[in-house]
């Protein structure tokens, strides 16, 4: 019996969709701008959201979007794709769309960077704490 489990896939958060509500519905169009509101009102303190669940209607129409934009042929699938940072993860539902989870910005990554040569003037200012 093979046990080997796909750890990617095992570990996601997946959400209850009869307990988490959808936070954003579509018509007939992807909505590329609520979307970059919803995004920005779930970012904080340098904190923006992991995962983008989807139903299959907001699948269809985030590919529908993507295929406009890129070509049909760039869109096969949506597995392993990100859109605006966000990993996809398909909900298996109808309709639904929710944001999940929380990473570090890249803003704050900057910050583990190497440190600069002591006392290289140029870029000190940056290294100094300030209240």
């Amino acid at each position: 019996m093979n046990t080997i489990m796909n750890a990617k896939e095992y570990h996601r958060p997946y959400p209850d969709t009869s307990t988490v509500p959808s936070e954003l519905s579509f018509e007939d169009v992807w909505d590329g701008e609520a979307m970059s509101e919803l995004v920005r009102s779930k970012s904080e303190h340098g904190e923006i959201p992991t995962f983008l669940f989807l139903g299959r209607k907001e699948v269809q129409l985030l590919k529908e979007y993507l295929a406009e934009v890129f070509g049909e042929e760039s869109v096969i699938n949506l597995h392993g794709t990100y859109y605006m940072g966000l990993d996809i993860v398909t909900v298996d539902c109808e309709t639904f769309l929710s944001i999940g989870g929380r990473k570090v910005s890249q803003a704050s990554k900057d910050l583990e960077a190497p440190r600069p040569a002591w006392r290289d003037l140029d870029s000190e200012g940056k290294w100094k704490f300030r209240v």
